[in-house]
Protein backbone atom coordinates (compact mmCIF):
# COMPACT_ATOMS: atom_id res chain seq x y z
CA UNK A 1 0.00 0.00 0.00
CA UNK A 2 1.20 3.99 -0.46
CA UNK A 3 2.67 5.65 2.42
CA UNK A 4 2.76 9.03 3.65
CA UNK A 5 6.07 10.51 4.76
CA UNK A 6 6.56 10.04 7.84
CA UNK A 7 9.26 10.48 10.73
CA UNK A 8 10.40 6.75 11.32
CA UNK A 9 10.24 6.53 7.12
CA UNK A 10 12.97 9.54 7.64
CA UNK A 11 14.58 8.07 9.72
CA UNK A 12 15.19 4.67 7.42
CA UNK A 13 15.98 6.87 5.54
CA UNK A 14 18.91 8.30 7.68
CA UNK A 15 19.54 4.66 8.88
CA UNK A 16 20.32 3.80 5.29
CA UNK A 17 24.09 5.05 5.98
CA UNK A 18 24.36 2.15 8.35
CA UNK A 19 23.91 -0.86 5.69
CA UNK A 20 19.95 -0.98 5.05
CA UNK A 21 20.10 1.41 2.03
CA UNK A 22 19.12 -1.73 -0.12
CA UNK A 23 15.97 -2.16 1.77
CA UNK A 24 15.12 1.43 1.04
CA UNK A 25 12.78 1.08 -1.63
CA UNK A 26 11.69 3.22 -4.98
CA UNK A 27 8.21 3.72 -3.07
CA UNK A 28 10.01 5.24 -0.13
CA UNK A 29 12.12 7.30 -1.99
CA UNK A 30 9.53 8.74 -4.05
CA UNK A 31 7.69 9.46 -0.57
CA UNK A 32 10.56 10.96 0.95
CA UNK A 33 11.03 13.32 -2.08
CA UNK A 34 6.90 13.76 -1.61
CA UNK A 35 7.74 14.97 2.03
CA UNK A 36 10.65 17.67 0.83
CA UNK A 37 8.05 18.97 -1.52
CA UNK A 38 5.48 19.93 0.62
CA UNK A 39 7.86 21.32 3.07
CA UNK A 40 8.33 23.52 0.11
CA UNK A 41 12.17 22.54 -1.11
CA UNK A 42 13.39 23.04 -4.31
CA UNK A 43 14.83 20.54 -6.36
CA UNK A 44 18.08 21.20 -5.83
CA UNK A 45 17.68 21.06 -1.62
CA UNK A 46 15.79 18.03 -2.25
CA UNK A 47 18.41 16.71 -4.34
CA UNK A 48 21.33 17.74 -1.84
CA UNK A 49 19.80 16.26 1.11
CA UNK A 50 19.53 12.88 -0.15
CA UNK A 51 23.18 12.83 -1.68
CA UNK A 52 24.09 14.05 1.72
CA UNK A 53 22.14 11.24 3.84
CA UNK A 54 22.59 8.22 0.77
CA UNK A 55 25.36 9.58 -0.72
CA UNK A 56 26.52 7.33 -3.93
CA UNK A 57 22.82 5.61 -2.92
CA UNK A 58 21.11 8.47 -3.74
CA UNK A 59 18.72 9.03 -6.57
CA UNK A 60 19.99 10.90 -9.68
CA UNK A 61 19.11 14.05 -10.11
CA UNK A 62 16.56 13.72 -13.15
CA UNK A 63 15.00 11.12 -10.97
CA UNK A 64 14.05 13.80 -8.88
CA UNK A 65 13.55 16.31 -10.91
CA UNK A 66 11.06 13.78 -12.59
CA UNK A 67 9.06 13.27 -9.39
CA UNK A 68 9.13 17.00 -8.39
CA UNK A 69 7.80 17.74 -11.74
CA UNK A 70 4.99 14.79 -11.35
CA UNK A 71 4.38 16.54 -8.24
CA UNK A 72 4.02 19.89 -9.15
CA UNK A 73 1.57 19.30 -11.59
CA UNK A 74 -1.03 17.59 -9.15
CA UNK A 75 0.13 13.74 -9.51
CA UNK A 76 1.05 13.18 -5.80
CA UNK A 77 0.51 9.45 -6.29
CA UNK A 78 3.46 7.69 -4.35
CA UNK A 79 2.47 4.35 -6.08
CA UNK A 80 3.67 2.34 -9.28
CA UNK A 81 1.09 2.76 -12.21
CA UNK A 82 1.44 -1.39 -11.48
CA UNK A 83 -0.11 -0.59 -8.13
CA UNK A 84 -2.65 1.81 -9.00
CA UNK A 85 -3.82 -0.43 -11.73
CA UNK A 86 -4.10 -3.58 -9.54
CA UNK A 87 -4.14 -2.26 -5.93
CA UNK A 88 -4.66 -5.74 -4.27
CA UNK A 89 -1.91 -7.61 -6.54
CA UNK A 90 0.98 -6.34 -4.12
Amino acid sequence: MCQIASPSLLQRLKGSLSGDVHDFNYIEMRTVIKFFFLQGKVLKEIHGILIETLRENGPLYPTVKNWVAQFKCGDVSTCDATQIDHPGDY
